[in-house]
């Protein structure tokens, strides 16, 4: 989807940090700060399981971030990451948050949705119901045919102002766990404000025409 916006996406790791430093946004590419991880594609997918290799690459940090966002099945499995970064003695991860859906992909789908909160190994969990903050459809109503091109016109559509509705509300109340989990709103529903400020206001827009203009 960002290569479709036209976003430089094969980046040194280098690369990707003064993307952040510059725009506020920064896309690694694994194969570029990974690329132990990334050789061993070919042979995961001959294999056909999950191994531990599924964890360990989502436990990498290149951006040396102090919140790590995550996804787990069952919630013993994000009191386990929890635990591990603060027993980690190199990992900077002062705050953990993750969402109850598929591993690796820390989204909030339409629904009841529990998100774990972990700092110092302790962990707290609590339930979001996505209709409570205006995210009331159902899955498929978020489908797309072509999802690269179709996924860009629409968030080009969202962060513009110009589309409300469905994917509107996911952008939104997605946003708005981030803007929590980062610490700059005490809970979800303050995060939703600002998040929806940001869309309507011209700053969501104004991200995504310098991360467009960003040249490494």
């Amino acid at each position: 989807m960002l290569d479709e916006l036209g976003v430089e996406t094969d980046l040194a790791p280098a690369e990707s940090a003064a993307m952040v430093d510059d725009v506020g946004f920064g896309f690694y590419y694994q194969p570029n700060f990974n690329p132990g991880v990334a050789d061993l594609s070919d042979r995961r997918d001959r294999m056909g399981v999950r191994t531990f290799v599924n964890t360990i690459e989502t436990l990498a940090n290149p951006a040396d971030a102090d919140v790590h966002l995550g996804s787990f099945y069952h919630l013993p499995y994000a009191k386990r990451i929890i635990d591990t970064f603060a027993a980690s003695e190199r990992a900077t991860v002062d705050r953990v948050v993750m969402f109850q859906g598929m591993e690796g992909y820390d989204d909030i789908r339409p629904g009841s949705t529990t998100v774990a909160v972990g700092e110092s190994g302790e962990m707290e969990d609590f339930t979001i119901e996505t209709p409570d903050y205006g995210m009331d459809f159902e899955s498929e109503d978020l489908g797309v045919e072509d999802v690269a091109a179709d996924s860009a016109r629409i968030t080009e559509e969202v962060l513009a102002g110009d589309r409300e509705g469905a994917f509107a509300d996911a952008v939104a109340l997605n946003a708005a766990v981030r803007v929590f989990a980062r610490g700059d709103a005490e809970d979800v529903a303050a995060g939703l404000e600002r998040a929806r400020d940001a869309l309507t206001g011209g700053d969501a827009a104004d991200r995504l025409a310098a991360l467009r203009s960003f040249e490494p």
